[in-house]
């Protein structure tokens, strides 16, 4: 089986390059994929991309997988990983083409190095049953969360996929991986949800930390650059054109009138990597 690796400020994943797309997914069990995606025990990533072709150097669909074996519905990082890795296999005819993910379409435009990516991410919604969020109909802006006593303000978001955002100041690694995993896995959340931690630093700076749904703690995100940027703006704390700022580096934000994000940050490429089936043998220690 055949993968080429990439990182993007550190979230790092594999694009499955042999096989076709269909009969892949069909084969790739969640066991698979953990064993796959185990730093120890596999190639070792943040998660997997499957690829297909719709429409011929235009059109593309992506498939997400979280190392956990789940499937996401979106990936910022994971769709500027995809896009070059297109761009890589000459299997793009032009600089800009379209990626429909079960999160929606989005747009890619790589330079002319394939170096940086911008991604047109799509649209926020702040709604409950959009994201979704139980309890009554509304936007989730500023709410309190009963974390084991502990309270938290937070904002939720969808942007294809969910989002929990919350409002700190000081926030750190250890904070983020002690309440992360509590609140991706909030009866709050009906479909689990992606964390962020925000500092807004200027009106046009935050940083953030971050707890991926099915990942864990994460050096770069691009949905969650994009959910937390829009939070920050939602609520009148950063203007439209916000640097997001993470552990592994930045991404840069642009907000429409409507909340449309567009998205662009780095990508590097790590190498060619071939996996022996017998590794799909194995079942990770319980």
């Amino acid at each position: 089986m055949e993968f080429l690796k990439y990182h993007a400020l550190g979230n790092d994943y594999l694009v499955l390059t042999s096989g076709h797309s269909t009969s892949v997914e069909t084969a790739l069990t969640p066991q698979e994929i953990r064993l796959i995606c185990h730093r120890n025990f596999g190639l070792g990533s943040d998660g997997i991309l499957v690829g297909g072709q719709v429409e011929s150097g235009k059109r593309f669909t992506l498939q997400i997988y979280n190392p956990d074996g789940s499937a996401a519905e979106k990936s910022g990082n994971g769709l500027r990983i995809f896009a070059r890795s297109l761009w890589d296999r000459d299997l793009v005819a032009e600089s800009q083409f379209d990626i429909m993910t079960p999160g929606g379409l989005v747009k890619a435009q790589l330079d002319h190095s394939g170096k940086s990516v911008t991604v047109e991410m799509g649209s926020v919604s702040f709604q409950s049953n959009i994201i979704p969020v139980n309890g009554n109909k509304r936007e989730v802006l500023k709410e309190s969360l009963d974390i084991n006593g502990e309270q938290l303000l937070f904002c939720a978001a969808t942007i294809g996929n969910p989002h929990c955002v919350v409002l700190q100041q000081n926030i750190s690694a250890d904070e983020t991986r002690r309440l992360g995993p509590l609140i991706e896995t909030n009866p709050l959340f009906p479909n689990r949800t992606n964390v962020q931690f925000m500092e807004v630093l200027n009106r046009n700076t935050i940083q953030i930390e971050i707890w991926e749904r099915g990942a864990g703690y994460t050096l770069a995100s691009g949905s969650s650059s994009s959910a937390a940027a829009a939070v920050a703006h939602r609520l009148g704390l950063c203007d439209a054109e916000i640097a997001v700022m993470m552990p592994g580096g930045q991404i840069d934000i642009t907000i429409s009138e409507n909340f449309n994000i567009t998205m662009k940050g780095p990508v590097t490429r790590i190498g060619r990597m071939t996996l022996d089936l017998e590794c799909l043998d194995f079942e990770i220690p319980a």
